[in-house]
């Protein structure tokens, strides 16, 4: 442990007893990595349903709609994650009744909504102008050619950007510890508390944690992309 000057770095036995202390922590923190995985399938989900959303009234939309699409996508992009939770939290507490979880899904979840908007945006806007008014000839309207012709030939672009998407979101799972989520980073600030200090341990324990998600959640992305790639499209690696 670190003397009260700050001088002396912990000894070799110290660190052998915060390396234990971890490994038995060890199903503790899974656990909270296990609630940090949670609520990011739960954002991601929300995110990528109001993002789809976003991207159809701002590409297909009327004026109004593309006016107000792009009107909530930039509030939701321009103000930081931090204060989006404590707007949610603490700010709508006197309006509903929100437990942090659910705060933490609402505004990271919009947020990244805003986000993966950009990415569907694209997307929609590489497919050719042609397919649309080719369904609309064939009698479909705006609404079923978007849904059946245009946006599955989208999503298999935007798999690529999404997993950006991915990674970020799973950071950003982090900003939950400030409105009480239990996940990951949380349990590890009860081990640095208990344990008097070992902040560099405990915390690169975590980022260690999170780097191997990260890698293991893009390493599935890649694959996925590989395997629904559109022909005649350049990939990623080529």
């Amino acid at each position: 442990m670190w003397e009260d000057g700050g001088c002396e770095a912990p000894s070799l036995e110290e660190s052998d007893v915060i390396f234990q202390i971890l490994i038995g922590e060890l199903p503790y923190l899974l656990e909270g990595a296990g609630i940090a995985l949670t609520l990011l399938a739960a954002l991601l989900g929300l995110g990528f349903v109001f993002g789809i959303v976003l991207a159809i009234l701002e590409v297909y939309g009327d004026r109004f709609s593309s006016i107000l699409a792009a009107a909530i996508e930039f509030f939701f992009r321009g103000v930081p994650a931090i204060v989006l939770l404590f707007l949610f939290y603490y700010g709508l507490s006197s309006i509903l009744d929100l437990s942090p979880f659910a705060a933490a899904v609402l505004a990271l979840g919009l947020r990244s909504g805003a986000y993966q908007s950009q990415i569907f945006k694209g997307a929609f806007q590489s497919i050719a102008s042609g397919q649309m008014l080719a369904a609309q000839t064939l009698g479909m309207s705006k609404i079923k050619a978007v849904l059946y012709i245009i946006l599955p030939q989208a999503m298999r672009f935007a798999i690529g950007p999404w997993s950006s998407q991915f990674c970020g979101d799973l950071k950003a799972t982090s900003f939950a510890y400030l409105v009480g989520v239990s996940e990951l980073l949380r349990r590890g600030s009860y081990i640095v508390a208990y344990t008097y200090g070992n902040a560099l341990t405990v915390y690169g324990f975590c980022a260690l944690i999170y780097l191997i998600l990260t890698r293991a959640g893009t390493m599935i992305l890649y694959r996925l992309e590989d395997r629904l790639c559109v022909p005649g499209f350049e990939r990623r690696g080529t």
